[in-house]
């Protein structure tokens, strides 16, 4: 059995006439606001800046599916335009410009389908993002670590450690350090790793280190 496409502002469903029953259609009542950009229903006054996502926002009143057009208009909040000399015509194109569900994206029996630039819109709102994925990005992503002489001497950039050392000597609780970061606010100075502060710069240089760990040669790594 044919479907019919359901008039209502909001559903855009299609219905069969034997199997319509109360309740399966969810639609607005009342015409959209259209103002500063802003897209509202003025039956629920529920809004949004994107088109898209504008014609996605559930009706707030449900019934029956109905081939009947309803008689709501969209309103556009703009200034009015000067009056021309000469006024246009009435055509099938300005019919179509000034109904209501050919101005808000939906199917209209009189004009046909879809409007392009809401199909447009809309496909672009439901399309998932593209994520790129490339073997040569992978491993360009990967650090390359450095080589180095296990016997070769290397200087600890630990906060407040500074020792030379072999990474054949290095343990876990080789290093004395601050793991930072230093603090200085209104002539104290201190380290936020263990909250000690003092006023002289001296002072702050002979706090001992709070944290024991591994000599650290580049402390990006």
């Amino acid at each position: 059995m044919s479907k019919i496409q359901c008039q209502r502002i909001g559903c855009d469903a299609s219905f069969s006439e034997d199997d319509n029953p109360e309740g399966s259609c969810r639609f607005h009542d009342a015409g959209p606001i259209f103002k500063d950009g802003m897209k509202e229903w003025s039956c629920c006054k529920k809004r949004s800046h994107d088109f898209s996502e504008f014609l996605g926002i559930p009706g707030c009143k449900t019934g029956k599916h109905t081939t009947e057009k309803p008689s709501t208009k969209a309103v556009t909040a703009t200034r009015t335009p000067r009056p021309t000399a000469i006024a246009a015509p009435a055509t099938n194109a300005s019919s179509k410009e000034s109904c209501s569900r050919c101005q808000q994206g939906f199917f209209c029996s009189d004009h046909g389908s879809r409007t392009g630039k809401t199909n447009i819109d809309v496909a672009n709102a439901n399309a998932e993002p593209v994520v790129e994925s490339s073997k040569d990005v992978e491993i360009s992503a990967v650090p390359q670590k450095k080589i180095m002489d296990i016997n070769e001497p290397q200087t600890c950039k630990n906060k407040a450690c500074g020792q030379t050392f072999k990474e054949k000597d290095n343990h876990e609780t080789a290093c004395c350090y601050h793991p930072g970061p230093a603090v200085f606010h209104d002539r104290m100075r201190g380290w936020k790793c263990c909250d000690i502060h003092v006023k002289e710069f001296d002072e702050f240089m002979t706090i001992p280190p709070c944290t024991k760990g591994w000599h650290n040669a580049d402390p990006t790594s």
